[in-house]
């Protein structure tokens, strides 16, 4: 049976679940910051996933080596369930990838960014959480913001449909994902779910790369730089603050506050490789912020 998740977001709020939104916040700027890295890689887009994963393996390992002091032993019945973030991890990256091979890097964004639909519908029916009015506006907003982040590039027309069609089974692979992972952590420590998953996607992703045949080592010192930064940034710190806030705060308004991502890489984009921030990706911006708060107040309902 779904079990009903309780949260609250007020000032009455225990320390953990005060610093939930800013730590999903910060994730997801931290998020963020993967397309100038991956845009910095010398390897091909399977081998700078796999690079992602594996090279953030360390930094949490040691979170989860300090998280298990007050952490209870994992019992040997959870380990499928804490490998199957892993898998829709990886599915994740592959088909984005694999959207872009066929269809603009700006269609396989926008449509990747209605993972909030997909958590949002299983948070509702799965998580037993409850969706109001109020939040399905605020959501409505941020996705609306996103998109006009994104629309100056926007190409439509039949040429695209494959591509736009994998750009979808994106969303539904991260919005399962994270529903997955709300799901575990009312019961598994936050460090430990991403070492052992991102242990999964990163064996799957090597796989993957073997097989589309691409180099697996960068050619320079500033190759290993950009691969480091892209694990150690945007997974490690992004994704596992996001994995902490899940404990917390309900899947959908953590899903849509990762909506943030696409705004922090157009003012990344514009502030460090020189792309023309214009007036409408900035009116997107102030619209996914927008979006964000009312949907925080809509959520901000007692335990």
């Amino acid at each position: 049976m779904p079990i009903t998740r309780h949260y609250r977001m007020s000032s009455l709020a225990e320390p953990s679940q005060q610093l939930a939104f800013p730590a999903v916040l910060a994730g997801g700027v931290a998020i963020g910051f993967s397309p100038i890295f991956v845009r910095l890689s010398e390897l091909g887009p399977i081998a700078t996933g796999f690079h992602r994963l594996f090279l953030a393996l360390p930094l949490l390992w040691l979170w989860m080596r300090f998280a298990q002091r007050r952490a209870p032993k994992i019992a040997p019945v959870e380990w499928l369930p804490i490998a199957l973030p892993g898998v829709l991890f990886a599915g994740d990256i592959l088909f984005w990838h694999w959207s872009i091979t066929y269809t603009t890097v700006a269609n396989a964004t926008l449509l990747a960014n209605f993972a909030p639909v997909v958590v949002t519908l299983g948070a509702w029916l799965y998580l037993r959480e409850t969706i109001t009015g109020a939040f399905l506006l605020g959501m409505a907003l941020a996705i609306a913001g996103a998109a006009l982040l994104v629309s100056s590039s926007v190409s439509l027309g039949g040429r695209h449909v494959f591509g736009d069609m994998l750009g979808l089974i994106t969303a539904c692979f991260f919005g399962s994902y994270m529903i997955v992972v709300a799901r575990l952590r009312g019961r598994i420590e936050a460090s430990t779910l991403m070492f052992y998953s991102s242990a999964v996607t990163s064996a799957l992703l090597l796989a993957a790369t073997l097989i589309a045949g691409e180099s697996l080592l960068p050619h320079s010192l500033n190759g290993w730089a950009a691969l480091s930064a892209l694990a150690w940034v945007s997974q490690a710190m992004g994704q596992g603050l996001i994995a902490y806030a899940l404990g917390h705060l309900p899947a959908s308004f953590s899903a849509l506050v990762i909506l943030i991502e696409p705004l922090t890489a157009a003012v990344l984009g514009w502030a460090w490789l020189g792309e023309a921030l214009t007036v409408m990706q900035a009116l997107g911006g102030v619209i996914v912020l927008a979006g964000i708060m009312v949907a925080r107040r809509a959520s901000a309902t007692p335990a």
